[in-house]
């Protein structure tokens, strides 16, 4: 019986097998819901928010479960949040290149990937976005000997009580989440080890049950309704003329509610009956009060504060005028918000799910595999094509391997068809301090190495076996001379003493040897029939 730490540090001893019943069994009362939100007033959302500081947060969790019900845009929000991070490649490393580690890889890589499915579990626990805490409960079942997870199964955010009802509150209690379950309705019950998986949101300091950007956005949520019902109050009576109706001084009770009721079809039914002794008068609404523009001002003003609180900018949804779309860097969620959710999610699924499939298949004591999600932006190969042509007009190549690597680009393998640019370019100068063991080549008309004829092979052999001497015997002594030279005449006279001092001897090696080579390629071609 191994002793280790869960996701709370909290000290805790771990059975040989795993729980294997399920213990939040969702009911029928689970679908019930007090619906906070009718009648919402600022003093009702203030008690809402006080009884989840205590540790009661049920009616937190299902205002914030309305809120994303009933406001379309914090909805949309929401969605594109945690989208942003489903959107995202996945995948499990090893701890390292061990046959033992890829073994355990490959095995909890298998159990995690054949859950049906994989990303729906992931959207329950991208819900601690708003709420500020997410739980599933772990399904375990048995492969043979194997322990194995079956499913995940989400728990609604209400059935969490952060202490237990009657008992002595700690600081340690309002970390540790107890369980509402059939056997305890009322106080909670604490999980068993690796049982919950509870995913924080961690976006400041402070208790979970505040961190969710839903508290946040309570306020606003709360402000545009109230702007919305007056919208609509103003909506249904606006351009309509104000009926105004006259009653003689000696009608009777019926008399005027005959004409009430008569003022009052005549809005809707546009028909009706008064006596001769009575009047009704249109009086036409001034319609340029500007009213309708306060309103949609006052609900954008609510939309574009939830869009911060949850994408961290407001350019996804306010757009730039005079322009389609919107700049990349502005594009859906903030970056660093994105980078956050999911090292967050890395974190829970490896130390609350990867980790007791480790533990109970070969040994707590076994390093765990990592759960990667490739949050990193991906590379302007634009820019980077530009910078590469850059550093080519001042004089520095890469290899062509580098630069494939770069690119993700093959290098071109033997028989394969290579492209070439229409135009003519002229081959790059060589590289004076190359690396050794490369070379740069110029193809003649842009033939390819495997397309040049014997002379261009000779040419090219040639070239490179004289850049040496020639540099050696002709360019280094004129380079000298120049840089002494102080006037035309005297660089003049000395070119020709250094004519005369010149060897001719390897010059007229490598002729010698040009002329060899030659005329054996001659009679190479002859030979094939060509």
């Amino acid at each position: 019986m191994a002793i280790l730490f869960d996701q709370f540090g909290r000290e805790i001893q771990v059975e040989k097998r795993p729980e294997t019943r399920q213990i939040a069994v969702t009911t029928i009362r689970d679908r019930w819901s007090n619906y906070p939100s009718q009648g919402l007033t600022p003093e009702r959302l203030s008690a809402i928010f006080k009884e989840a500081d205590g540790g009661d947060v049920a009616r937190q969790a299902e205002l914030f479960e309305e809120m994303e019900e009933k406001d379309t845009h914090l909805f949309s929000e929401l969605q594109t949040r945690k989208n942003a991070v489903l959107g995202l490649d996945y995948d499990i490393t090893p701890w390292s290149e061990s046959a033992e580690d890829r073994k355990i890889r490959d095995f909890v890589a298998d159990c995690l990937f054949s859950l049906e499915p994989l990303e729906e579990s992931l959207l329950d626990l991208l819900d601690a976005v708003g709420k500020g805490y997410a739980l599933s409960e772990i399904l375990w079942g048995f492969d043979g000997s194997r322990a194995v997870i079956e499913r995940l199964e989400w728990i609604h955010a209400k059935k969490a009580v952060f202490y237990e009802r009657g008992a002595d509150i700690t600081a340690r209690s309002f970390e540790v989440p107890r369980i509402l379950t059939e056997a305890e309705p009322v106080y909670g019950e604490i999980m068993p080890p690796f049982k919950l998986v509870y995913h924080r949101y961690k976006a400041r300091s402070g208790y979970d049950t505040r961190a969710g950007v839903l508290r946040v956005c309570g306020w606003m949520y709360l402000f545009k309704n109230y702007v919305l019902k007056d919208w609509v109050a103003f909506a249904e009576v606006f351009g309509m003329p104000l009926r105004l109706g006259k009653y003689d001084p000696l009608a009777g009770r019926d008399e005027k509610d005959a004409l009430l009721a008569a003022v009052r079809s005549l809005g809707s039914d546009a028909a009706g009956i008064i006596s001769k002794n009575t009047e009704i008068d249109f009086i036409e609404s001034a319609k340029a009060t500007g009213a309708d523009n306060l309103y949609d001002a006052l609900a954008n003003f609510c939309d574009k504060q939830m869009s911060k609180a949850i994408l961290g900018q407001t350019a996804t949804t306010e757009g730039t005028p005079g322009r389609l779309g919107n700049d990349d860097v502005q594009d859906k969620v903030r970056h660093d918000l994105v980078v956050s959710d999911a090292e967050a999610l890395c974190r829970t699924i490896r130390f609350q799910i990867i980790r007791p499939l480790v533990g109970w298949n070969f040994g707590w004591d076994k390093p765990l595999p990592w759960f990667k999600i490739f949050h990193e932006q991906p590379e302007d190969l634009k820019t980077t094509s530009e910078v590469y042509v850059n550093l080519s007009k001042i004089g520095f190549y890469p290899s062509a391997e580098h630069v494939a690597e770069k690119f993700k680009i093959p290098m071109p393998q033997k028989g394969e068809t290579i492209l070439m640019p229409p135009e003519k370019a002229e081959p790059p100068a060589p590289v004076a301090n190359k690396t050794p063991g490369t070379r740069v080549i110029a193809a003649k008309d842009g033939a390819t190495e495997a397309e040049k004829d014997a002379a261009d092979l000779i040419a090219d052999r040639l070239g490179r076996e004289s850049l040496s001497l020639t540099d050696e015997f002709f360019l280094t002594p004129l380079k000298r001379l120049v840089e002494k030279a102080e006037s035309l005449e005297e660089l003049r006279d000395s070119i020709l003493d250094l004519y005369s001092g010149m060897d001719p001897a390897d010059l007229g090696g490598l002729m010698a040897q040009a002329m060899m080579i030659a005329d054996m390629a001659g009679r190479y071609e002859v030979g094939d029939g060509n």
